[in-house]
C-alpha cells in the first residue's frame, strides 16, 4: 500500500523519540538483507527508501556484458536493451524485485535489525543526553531490583544504584521517588547510567539545591565526610564576611538542613566552619566536644587534641565516629587523649608501660593511677592486685606481669 512504510517511520519516530532516519536506515537494511537472502549470495542488491512514494524500493543489479558468464551479476547487452534502449556494456541495470514475495523472512529480518538499530540508536542518544550530567542529581522511580542492586525509572532511561552505593540503612519500595547522583555513564550495557546515594558529592548537591547562598557561590562547601545514613561532618566557609556560612545552609528554624536530612532518611549533619589553620578547625570538627589543646605536627600531619575528662567520649563519639569523620574531613589523623591521659603521657614511665605487650593504654591507666606507674612496679607487683584494679581476669593479670619482668629483664 503507497505510503504505509512512511506511516510507519512517523509513527516509530514519534513513539521511540529517534529520529527518522534510523527508523529508515533499519528498514532498508532489513529488505536488503531479505532479498540477499531469498536471491543468493551470488546476487547483488540494492535496497532505498522512496521518499515520494513513502515505499523502499528493492532492486536486483546486474553489469551489462558482451557475453554473460555469471548469470547471477551479469546480463547480456541485447537483453539488457529490452529493457532499457540506451543500455551500454559496464553499465549496471537494476530489476525491481517485488517485496511481496520476500515474505515471513523479510518480516522477521526486518524486524530483528530494526530492533537492534533502535536500541542501538536509543543507547547513543541517552548517552549523549546524560555524559555532560556526571556528578549531578538525578531523580526517579525505583522500578525493579536486580539481586541487591536496585533499577530506578527516569523515564526513557534505566539507572543502576549497586548495593555499595546505597545508604546502609535505606530499605527501597518500588514506585518510590528516589534522588540519587550520577556517577557514571556507559556508551553501551543496560542500564547505561550508575548512581549514587552514599558519595560525599551526593550531600553537597542536595545542600546546592536548598541553599541559594551555595548556588550563587556566596557560600563554597570546602570538604565533606560521610558514614551514609549515620553521620556526616561539612565544613562551609563564606566570601562575604557579612553571610554566615553555617546559618546560610542550615536555614530558618533549620528549614534548610531539614530538607537534606529527609532526603538522606535522618543522617545526622554537623555543619562547621571551615579554617585554613587545623588546630582552629579541629575545634569545630570536634564539635560539641570542647577541646583545651591542640598538638600539631605537620610533618606526620597528626593532631594530638586534648579534652576534659568529661568530654572525652563526647569528642570520640559512639564507636569513635566523631573523631573519625573529623579526621576524614581534615586529612589529618587525630588523636583525642583526655587531659588526665596527656598527664600521664607526659610521664617515660607511663610510656614504658604502654611497650608491654597486651597492655592497653586504658588499663595501663587504672594501674597507673592505683600507683602501679612503671614497668619494674608492674613487674612487682601482685597479680590479683592488677586483676582488681585492672579489672582483669585473674590469668590476664599474671601474664602482664610476666611480661612486664622479661621486658625489664630485656632491658637489664
Amino acid at each position: 500500500m503507497p505510503g504505509e512504510v512512511r506511516k510507519i517511520v512517523e509513527l516509530m519516530s514519534k513513539e521511540r523519540g529517534l529520529p527518522k532516519e534510523v527508523i529508515v536506515s533499519a528498514l532498508v537494511e532489513g529488505m536488503r538483507t531479505a532479498a540477499q537472502k531469498k536471491l543468493g549470495p551470488q546476487a547483488e542488491v540494492e535496497a532505498m527508501y522512496n521518499e515520494e512514494k513513502g515505499e523502499i524500493e528493492v532492486f536486483r543489479l546486474y553489469e551489462v556484458v558482451e557475453e554473460v558468464h555469471n548469470p547471477e551479476k551479469e546480463i547480456s547487452l541485447s537483453e539488457a536493451r529490452q529493457k532499457n534502449p540506451s543500455a551500454r556494456v559496464g553499465d549496471v541495470i537494476g530489476e525491481p524485485v517485488d517485496v511481496r514475495d520476500l515474505g515471513r523472512i523479510a518480516a522477521q529480518l526486518t524486524k530483528q535489525i530494526l530492533t537492534q538499530r533502535i536500541r542501538g540508536a536509543e543507547r547513543e542518544l541517552i548517552y549523549q543526553e546524560y555524559k555532560d550530567k556526571i556528578g549531578e542529581i538525578v531523580s526517579g522511580f525505583v522500578h525493579r531490583f536486580h539481586k541487591r542492586d536496585v533499577i530506578l525509572s527516569l523515564g526513557r532511561a534505566e539507572a543502576l544504584l549497586p548495593e555499595k552505593e546505597q545508604i546502609p540503612t535505606e530499605r527501597y519500595h518500588r514506585g518510590e521517588r528516589l534522588k540519587a547522583l550520577l556517577i557514571e555513564v556507559r556508551r553501551t550495557g543496560d542500564p547505561q547510567l550508575v548512581v549514587s546515594r552514599t558519595h560525599p558529592e551526593f550531600l553537597k548537591k542536595l545542600f546546592e539545591r536548598e541553599v541559594p547562598e551555595i548556588r550563587e557561590g556566596i557560600v563554597q562547601i570546602v570538604a565533606v565526610a560521610r558514614e551514609p545514613g549515620r553521620r556526616a561532618k561539612m565544613a562551609v566557609i563564606s566570601k562575604d564576611p557579612e553571610v554566615d556560612p553555617v546559618g546560610a545552609c542550615v536555614g530558618l528554624r533549620g528549614s534548610r538542613v531539614q530538607v537534606v536530612v529527609q532526603e538522606l532518611k535522618g543522617e545526622k549533619i554537623d555543619i562547621i566552619p571551615w579554617d585554613p589553620d587545623p588546630a582552629r578547625l579541629v575545634y569545630n570538627a570536634l564539635a560539641p566536644a570542647e577541646c583545651t589543646q591542640v598538638i600539631v605536627d605537620e610533618e606526620t600531619k597528626t593532631l594530638e587534641v586534648i579534652v576534659p575528662d568529661d568530654q572525652l567520649s563526647l569528642a570520640i563519639g559512639r564507636e569513635g565516629q566523631n573523631v573519625r569523620l573529623a579526621s576524614k574531613l581534615l586529612g589529618w589523623r587525630i588523636d583525642v587523649y583526655s587531659e588526665t591521659q596527656y598527664a600521664r603521657r607526659q610521664d617515660p614511665e607511663f610510656l614504658k608501660m604502654l611497650e608491654v605487650e597486651g597492655l592497653s593504654e586504658e588499663v595501663a591507666g587504672r594501674l597507673y593511677d592505683a600507683g602501679i606507674n612503671s614497668v619494674k612496679a608492674l613487674a612487682e607487683a601482685d597479680p590479683q592486685k592488677v586483676a582488681e584494679v585492672g579489672r582483669l581476669r585473674l590469668a590476664e593479670a599474671q601474664e602482664l606481669v610476666n611480661r612486664a619482668g622479661e621486658k625489664l629483664a630485656g632491658e637489664g
